[in-house]
């Protein structure tokens, strides 16, 4: 059976439609949980990732007085816009559970961790951002990490050429 990235068949659909992957972020971080979270937009931001506009490098997630918020994400104006044009890299309240705003409230403030977002998607015709609660790498992580990945390829490609020849 084959099988596409991430390990999902082929013909089947995903009900996500993506508007931006943070690349950067597994690379410079070690993920330890994940949570979707919807995301408070205007209409302009939401047209604006509609066209498939967004930027995710810069971005964070914090908790403050029990509200979790995404700051430094930059969302372009909408170039049909009116006067009414939202500012590109305003915060922007995250709708979490109660309980998952107070885990990873109590886990961003221990020494080393952060909240960094994953990915922007829509679900469902809703605006949803995939929140990490990661820990930086140092650089030695960073260059085993890549040595990981290259070992791997490199082993998979052996094999597929076995199966070749074989």
């Amino acid at each position: 059976m084959s099988r596409a990235r991430g390990g999902a068949k082929k013909n089947q659909a995903d009900p996500r439609k993506i508007v931006a992957n943070n690349k950067k972020a597994r690379h410079d971080y070690v993920i330890e949980d994940v949570v979707e979270a919807g995301i408070v937009l205007s209409g302009t931001e939401v047209k604006a990732l509609r066209m498939g506009r967004a930027s995710l490098l810069d971005g964070y997630a914090a908790i403050d007085h029990g509200e979790a918020w995404l700051e430094n994400v930059h969302i372009p104006e909408y170039f049909q816009g009116t006067w009414n044009n939202h500012a590109p890299r305003r915060k922007r309240k995250l709708l979490l559970h109660r309980e998952e705003i107070d885990r990873l409230g109590v886990k961003s403030r221990e020494k080393g961790h952060t909240l960094i977002p994953l990915s922007l998607y829509f679900l469902d015709g809703r605006a949803k951002v995939e929140i990490a609660l990661a820990r930086g790498k140092k650089e030695f992580d960073k260059r085993q990490t890549l040595r990981e990945k290259q070992d791997m390829r490199e082993a998979q490609r052996a094999m597929r050429h076995k199966e070749l020849l074989g």
